[in-house]
């Protein structure tokens, strides 16, 4: 990771426009290519971790600077942050995935899925219907706690169809995504650690995805989880 990789995100955001953009072109190719070396070192440890991950480029697993503004009322023309996501089946994939979010004073890891799509949401709830004890136990292990707190995402404001509101794991069957997140300081993401703190965490979210992989696993298209 460059040095300035923050530096640019944040001049990038004070300063949002083409004109910019093509004046800093070198920088910013400068830290995208700094930010897919880091990218390069965590697609080789979570090799070891899943074989599945050893045949995705670091390239594949970041994510555009462009943002889409056709349909958005801010038209600012590019991502204030850089992102990078890995799944054993990509980007696209519904499989539940890792996450690196650069962004100045509000960097994070995450994991799991982010508002899969109904069909998949619904294998999701099918799992948790079998096997919701698996779930509570794992959320609620120490280290995952500790690590996490617990699993995040937007819920239902009713029971979903199908599932009575007196249901023992109706919290869970509710949620409309699966995520955990972990806050990173600026300083660890510019440390020389990053990569291992990365490791470490997703390791301890491994059991969480292993159990939302095998709801999904036969499912195509979702939206991955950030």
């Amino acid at each position: 990771m460059k040095k300035d990789t923050l530096k640019f995100l944040e001049q990038l955001a004070a300063n949002n426009s083409k004109e910019w953009m093509d004046a800093n072109r070198n920088w910013y190719l400068e830290v995208k290519e700094g930010f897919l070396a880091t990218v390069g070192e965590l697609l080789a440890e979570l090799s070891k971790m899943d074989p599945r991950f050893a045949i995705l480029k670091p390239k594949e697993c970041i994510f555009r600077q462009n943002r889409d503004i056709r349909f958005s009322a801010n038209k600012e023309p590019y991502k204030n942050n850089m992102g990078a996501y890995f799944s054993p089946g990509g980007k696209k994939s519904s499989l539940p995935g890792y996450y690196l979010h650069l962004q100045p004073g509000e960097c994070f890891l995450a994991g799991g899925i982010w508002m899969p799509a109904s069909d998949v949401l619904k294998k999701i709830r099918q799992e948790i219907d079998y096997s919701g004890a698996e779930l509570k136990e794992i959320i609620e292990a120490k280290s995952f706690k500790d690590a996490f707190g617990g699993i995040e995402g937007e819920k239902l404001k009713t029971s979903p169809r199908d599932y009575p509101s007196e249901h023992p794991y109706i919290d869970f069957l509710r949620m409309k995504s699966f995520i955990v997140t972990k806050a990173l300081t600026d300083s660890e993401v510019l440390s020389k650690g990053l990569v291992a703190i990365c490791i470490d965490a997703y390791g301890k979210m491994d059991r969480f995805n292993e159990f939302l992989s095998r709801a999904v696993d036969e499912s195509d298209g979702g939206e991955g989880i950030l």
